[in-house]
């Protein structure tokens, strides 16, 4: 009887937790535009590459086709003039004559992010104050730049992120992948949001004020922190500047991957948010509505748990559905229905994984994950 309450009580949370979750997301005025301002401020893209792909161009040509009448300064750093993505940017660069871009050839790392290390060095050419921080996967929309300073003006936000969608998912792994991205991440955030004000950062594009970067002590201060974008968030959050949400959602576009790629890329996202966030992780396994509920029918079987476990599935794959259509503005596939279940269940398997261990892998380095966040080579 003791553990038939309890699995009930946990499958009964769990199902509370994702129409919570749900909840709060339907309310955020996603897609919503800013109206344009007469005297935009002058800005500076940082923009660290490796490597390419088929959809790096695209990319990375977006930024110069954006509807922004101020200046902007775009810095693309490379570790190396042997990247082949130098030969995309230097054709960019000739498409684009009248724009102030240069392709920056950055020196030895500073630190065990290779990312950051090109920071330190994009961040003290850059000629303006406000500073946006983009990933080299990112296809942006032409009016992301006037919305995603627009938050700035106020002078209590720091930094203003956006929301992202995995565009392409073009494996079965992929599509599994996208409902942890697409449904799940964006919503997540949300939740915490609604208990308090955010006191972390999205990477694929933030926007802050040199004034603020420096107060943490700049890039540097971040050289070998795995998860940067958190990092640069929380600690502005520390120093009383406010987190804001941009409601303009980007692209993130991938080269197709298989499961073995998809699995280490979420390892390394849940080691990285068991050590950014230690308890709110521990206690996020509550918020399984399928894992509970499947415990539940194992540990005492019955009607009860089978009818409990079957409205949780069902729930489960409608407000997954109903959530990626809101951040992608299309329903996904029907036949991928079933994959928000799977994930739950082998989202349990990842989250205990990560407490197991403290080795990633990271563009294809093996790397120990220290209990500060921090990386150690080898």
């Amino acid at each position: 009887m003791l553990l038939n309450s309890i699995f009930g009580s946990l499958a009964i949370l769990s199902l509370a937790l994702l129409l919570w979750q749900w909840w709060v997301a339907r309310r955020f005025p996603l897609h919503q535009r800013s109206a344009a301002h007469s005297f935009p401020p002058a800005v500076t893209l940082l923009k660290p590459l490796k490597g390419c792909d088929a959809e790096t161009e695209k990319c990375l040509n977006s930024w110069f086709e954006q509807d922004y009448t101020g200046r902007v300064q775009i810095l693309f750093g490379v570790a190396s003039a042997q990247d082949p993505v130098c030969e995309i940017v230097r054709k960019l660069l000739l498409e684009h004559p009248r724009s102030d871009a240069q392709l920056i050839m950055c020196g030895p790392l500073t630190g065990a992010n290779a990312k950051v290390s090109k920071l330190v060095e994009l961040e003290q050419l850059a000629k303006n104050d406000i500073l946006v921080i983009s990933d080299a996967d990112v296809r942006v929309p032409r009016d992301l730049l006037a919305n995603v300073v627009e938050p700035l003006r106020e002078p209590e936000v720091g930094l203003v992120n956006c929301f992202y969608r995995l565009a392409n998912p073009a494996t079965v792994a992929m599509h599994w992948e996208a409902v942890a991205i697409n449904a799940d991440f964006w919503s997540q955030v949300l939740q915490a949001q609604s208990l308090k004000s955010l006191d972390f950062a999205l990477g694929a594009v933030m926007a802050t004020r040199r004034k603020q970067l420096e107060e943490i002590g700049g890039f540097k201060s971040l050289a070998d922190c795995l998860a940067d974008d958190y990092q640069l968030g929380h600690r502005m959050a520390q120093r009383g500047h406010r987190v804001s949400l941009c409601p303009v959602v980007v692209e993130c576009w991938s080269a197709p991957m298989g499961w073995a790629e998809v699995w280490k890329h979420q390892l390394r996202w849940a080691r990285t948010v068991r050590v950014s966030q230690p308890l709110p992780y521990f206690f996020s396994i509550l918020s399984n509505p399928t894992l509970w509920p499947l415990v539940w029918l194992l540990a005492k079987p019955g009607k009860p748990a089978l009818v409990c476990g079957a409205a949780c599935v069902l729930v489960r794959m409608i407000c997954s559905a109903d959530l990626q259509r809101k951040l992608n503005r299309t329903w996904p596939h029907a036949g991928y229905f079933w994959l928000a279940p799977m994930k739950d269940l082998l989202q349990a398997i990842l989250w205990l994984l990560a407490f197991l261990g403290n080795r990633i892998e990271w563009r294809g380095q093996r790397m120990k994950l220290r209990p500060d966040g921090t990386l150690a080579r080898g």
